[in-house]
């Protein structure tokens, strides 16, 4: 017998077809839904209630043991779901205060006018179990009507009693389902119309498309509770799911959301899952991705040959072995392939960064629990949340030292202070991880994109077995197809907030609010770190990750990406924006995709800051001391900018300070090997090339005099601010990095240096050369001549490079602080926002924003988007819109 309230029936309620029941439970009357029952009751009947609907008609003697073990439990008789009254509401459900004495006769109760409304729902609501949270709300309130996905939302309209339709409208807003996010509720008046049901109707295309898609979400506790039970019908089910969990984004085909529209759709439900598809009771009711071992989708694992060498659990276990042999595994999930292998085989890791030429560029690292997590890193309580919360993103965390036979292997992120550490996010991997009995394999394993280098993600089940061939040893599949690439985002913690690095799974494509109305833009985002965004009224939806513009696969991934995001938004752009940069092929593919319409371009910082601005709020008369550090953006006067102080709103900016110019030699080259921005800064500081050196001694002989003519007659120099630059040219001077074979390398090392330095900088700390009296009208130099010599100082004398690295952090941090005074006595202005790639660095962030908070500012950084070039398009979108 199901857990529920007895009651006892007053009277069948008129109109109703017999489907409701006025029930007396303990004096309080309500109504109930009583149309599961085999026959209608009759009065005095006892029913046992649960969730709104009458389950059982059962006798006195059973109604009095249920009260009975009701108290015993300290429950009450108080129906489980049911909220507790608040004190300054009237309980709808208590339709008479007056309790009639021991056998007076019960009066009907008072008649309320009958009231129709429909209410309008926009947000993320479709996925999410809206509907059957909207047809469980309305049954528990008696009411009668509909509700239906639109092209717009979610659109209900409800008919009943007037108190009970006002809980109704309440209840969308205040008690949605726990992955829906509720924009906003129109609500209309209607003509009541009568009727006897509630019913979920047929979904609506007929409006314009504008609905807000749920990002793919981690395995809830109850499919994992079912997926590890024996007497479960899901018991070991690879693609369990609920309305709270799994697929949605990664699967939509088309609007609005409905199994058909989704790659689930050739999967036809056994009569199981149809049956819990259509029960308003069960957490499946309207699950889009639902199925179950009969009519699921399949797994089979592929050998090197092509060749079967199981299917269902047999694969899962047979990738298991594999995986502890030392084998490369391609495994499919949710948004593509991964590589995966024993994070701890010393052996297995440096085979696959050799096949996938990856340099020393960090894996992430899924582990099977928290426990091991802990064994790996440190982990404070916001990241614990972070990594075991719904998202499961990468998260980047301190490595701890790892004890004898402990650990990971040390290919896994060579030179890197930081872990990047996920916890499974799909039942394939916690399975491929092994639960209960398994057989012992590997409990943290590489997860990293699986793609050549440089190419996005592979989705398509045909390409992953010729492209990823000289890649992987076998790979584990299965027949759901990937509608959309999805990386795994990357994300930290900083000062006690998030700070995104990569937003994609689990994030996109969740829609950022806008600071104002902005007309159907599209933006074309940046070179690197590539993410699109569209726009229109308050909303923006900036897309998943894709990657850096270096081929035609990720221009055309560009494509398919922002054609999707128009599909699920219904935004039709009348003006396209890109990147000033005249040579970067976002801009290429903006102007080829324009189809006549204008293409705006906007310069690369003032969207940096712009996008920092329209995160918080900022309106559109405001303005902003702002500062973009990174490594690489075109200036209008045709410098490589990057190290820059500007004042700013969104329609424009004035460059107020800078960093010195120096010569950036051959481009890439320099990029590349920072010891030739070392150079570069030395020659530019007036200090000689001494061999003793180590950024000097680096440096081949012959490629020195080569480097030396450039450098004296500016012949293939291009002048730059960059801060990103500065940062490998000190990786260097220090001896820490002098060639890198990924981008930030240099930066990130030495940050990993500034964070375990065993002393304060303070006492000896970096200065940034400043202008005494700089002229108001013009842009303030801030020379790195000084720091410089102090590095090359600090060189000749033996100070531990952890030392310099954390002196040369705290002079950033300090001349941001100066520059941000300077501009404050200039223009009144409190308001500073950070932004660009460098800040992805914590101990700069976290000691820039303390100091600059000190002196009184309003520290705005990023929170939402990550301040490298993943959240440029979103700055983009509202300074475009700003004229």
């Amino acid at each position: 017998m199901c857990l529920g309230i007895p009651g006892r029936v007053v009277e069948i309620v008129e109109g109703y077809a017999d489907q409701l029941a006025l029930v007396d439970v303990e004096g309080a009357r309500r109504r109930i839904n009583v149309g599961m029952l085999d026959a209608p009751p009759a009065a005095g009947d006892w029913v046992l209630l649960h969730m709104g609907f009458a389950m059982e008609i059962i006798d006195a003697e059973k109604a009095a043991e249920a009260l009975s073990g009701l108290e015993m439990m300290g429950s009450g008789a108080r129906e489980p779901g049911v909220r507790e009254p608040d004190a300054r509401e009237p309980d709808v459900h208590a339709t008479d205060a007056h309790q009639p004495d021991a056998g007076e006769p019960r009066a009907v109760e008072d008649r309320q006018p009958r009231v129709r409304r429909r209410f309008e729902v926009r947000g993320v609501v479709q996925g999410v179990g809206f509907r059957p949270f909207v047809y469980v709300t309305a049954a528990e309130l008696a009411l009668t009507g509909s509700v239906a996905n639109t092209g717009s939302g979610v659109v209900a309209e409800v008919e009943g009693d007037a108190d009970a339709v006002a809980e109704f409208g309440r209840r969308l807003q205040a008690d949605p389902p726990p992955l829906a996010v509720v924009e906003s509720v129109t609500v209309t008046d209607q003509p009541p119309t009568g009727g006897a049901e509630f019913v979920i109707a047929d979904s609506s295309t007929a409006d314009r498309v504008r609905t807000l898609v749920s990002p793919d979400t981690a395995t809830c506790r109850d499919c994992l509770a079912e997926l590890g039970d024996p007497a479960d019908r899901r018991y070991r089910h690879p693609f369990i799911t609920c309305t709270h969990c799994g697929p949605r984004f990664t699967i939509v085909t088309g609007m609005p959301y409905d199994r058909a529209a989704t790659t689930m759709a050739a999967f036809e439900m056994c009569a199981e899952c149809r049956t819990e598809y259509g029960d308003p009771r069960d957490r499946r009711f309207h699950a889009q991705p639902i199925a179950c071992h009969a009519c699921g989708p399949r797994l089979e694992l592929i050998g090197e040959n092509g060749e079967v060498i199981g299917d269902g659990d047999q694969a899962l276990r047979a990738a298991r072995r594999l995986l502890a042999e030392g084998k490369i595994v391609a495994v499919k999930g949710l948004g593509g392939y991964h590589l995966a292998c024993d994070a701890r085989d010393e052996a297995a890791v440096t085979e696959l960064r050799r096949r996938k030429q990856r340099g020393g560029k960090p894996f992430a690292v899924m582990v099977a629990d928290l426990g091991v997590a802990e064994e790996l890193v440190t982990t404070a309580e916001d990241e614990r949340a972070l990594l075991s919360g719904g998202r499961k993103p990468i998260v980047l965390l301190p490595r701890r030292t790892p004890t004898a036979g402990a650990g990971v292997a040390a290919a896994v992120a060579p030179g890197n202070p930081d872990l990047g550490v996920l916890l499974p996010y799909t039942p394939l991997h916690v399975l491929l991880l092994g639960i209960g009995d398994d057989t012992p394999g590997p409990d943290a394993l590489v997860m990293t994109s699986g793609n050549r280098s440089g190419e996005p993600i592979v989705t398509d089940d045909a390409k992953a077995l010729t492209e990823l061939a000289p890649l992987a040893d076998a790979w584990l599949r299965h027949d759901r197809p990937i509608q959309v690439p999805c990386d795994d985002s990357v994300s930290r913690f900083v000062a006690g907030a998030e700070l995104p690095v990569r937003r994609s799974r689990g994030y996109a494509p969740l829609p950022l609010a806008l600071p104002f109305d902005i007309p159907p833009l599209l933006a074309a985002g940046a070179d690197l770190k590539n993410t699109c965004a569209l726009g229109e009224g308050g909303y923006a939806w900036v897309s998943q990750h894709i990657g850096d513009m270096d081929d035609l696969s990720t221009v055309d991934a560009l494509t398919r990406t922002a054609a999707h995001l128009g599909l699920l938004t219904g935004v039709e752009p009348e003006q396209l924006v890109a990147d000033a940069h005249p040579g970067y092929r976002s801009g290429d593919w903006a102007r080829a995709h324009a189809k006549g319409r204008a293409v705006r371009t906007v310069q690369h910082h003032h969207a940096h800051i712009a996008s920092v601005m329209g995160e918080h709020g900022l309106g559109p008369g405001e303005s902003v001391i702002g500062f973009a550090y990174d490594g690489t953006g075109h200036g209008p006067d045709g410098a490589v900018w990057g190290g820059e102080t500007l004042i700013a709103d969104y329609k424009s900016y004035r460059r107020a300070a800078h960093l010195a110019y120096v010569p950036l030699a051959g481009g890439d080259a320099s990029v590349l090997r920072p010891y030739r921005m070392a150079l570069a800064h030395l020659r530019a500081a007036g200090i000689p090339w001494d061999e003793k050196l180590p950024a000097v001694a680096a440096c081949p002989a012959d490629e020195r005099d080569v480097l030396a003519h450039q450098l004296a007659t500016d012949f293939g120099c291009v002048p730059t601010s960059s801060m990103g630059r500065l940062f490998d040219a000190v990786a260097s001077l220090a001896g820490v990095r002098h060639e890198v074979a990924y981008e930030a390398e240099a930066a990130i090392a030495l940050e990993g240096l500034a964070r375990s330095a065993s002393e304060e900088p303070a006492g000896s700390a970096y200065a940034f050369g400043l202008p005494t009296g700089p002229e108001a009208g013009e842009p303030v130099v801030a020379d790195p001549g000084p720091v410089i010599r102090a590095v090359v100082s600090d060189v000749r004398t033996g100070v531990p490079p952890e030392l310099i690295a954390a002196r040369f952090h705290a002079a950033v941090a300090a001349l941001t602080v100066d520059l941000a005074e300077l501009c404050r006595h200039r223009t009144g202005l409190g308001v500073v926002a950070l932004g660009g790639g460098v800040f992805q660095n914590a101990v700069l962030l976290e000691s820039t924003q303390r100091a600059l908070r000190a002196k009184d500012f309003t520290v705005l950084r990023p929170r939402l988007l990550p301040p490298n070039d993943g959240g440029i398009a979103f700055g983009q979108l509202l300074v475009a819109a700003s004229g």
